[in-house]
């Protein structure tokens, strides 16, 4: 529970400080996003706003590994749960001394 109050209230504080860097830096500016015959095709963005999206396109590559290294771990873990599920002997229903004993009780 402790946890879950920790992990928002950081959550909570990212956001208000990426929304506070967005806002101070509204100051627009144009980009060049594709050259064409007669000049280059651009928008004018906030300067908070792309230094965002370079945050954002920066991160989503780093994730994506991590993801993809999670689940390649979580296949290995799985494929030697069931190896040494397969390996494991499992018990005889009874051995001769008990087979013995049951025999002489009647």
């Amino acid at each position: 529970m402790t946890l879950q109050i920790l992990r928002t209230a950081l959550w909570i504080l990212t956001a208000v400080l990426i929304s506070s860097f967005v806002a101070i830096n509204w100051q627009k500016t144009s980009i060049n996003l594709w050259p064409l015959e007669n000049g280059y095709l651009h928008v004018d963005w906030p300067v908070g706003l792309i230094a965002l999206a370079a945050c954002v396109a920066g991160m989503v590559p780093v994730w994506l590994l991590a993801k993809a290294k999670i689940w390649r771990l979580n296949r290995r873990i799985a494929g030697l749960e069931n190896t040494l599920r397969a390996a494991t002997p499992t018990p005889p229903i009874a051995t001769a001394t008990q087979l013995d004993a049951a025999a002489e009780k009647n």
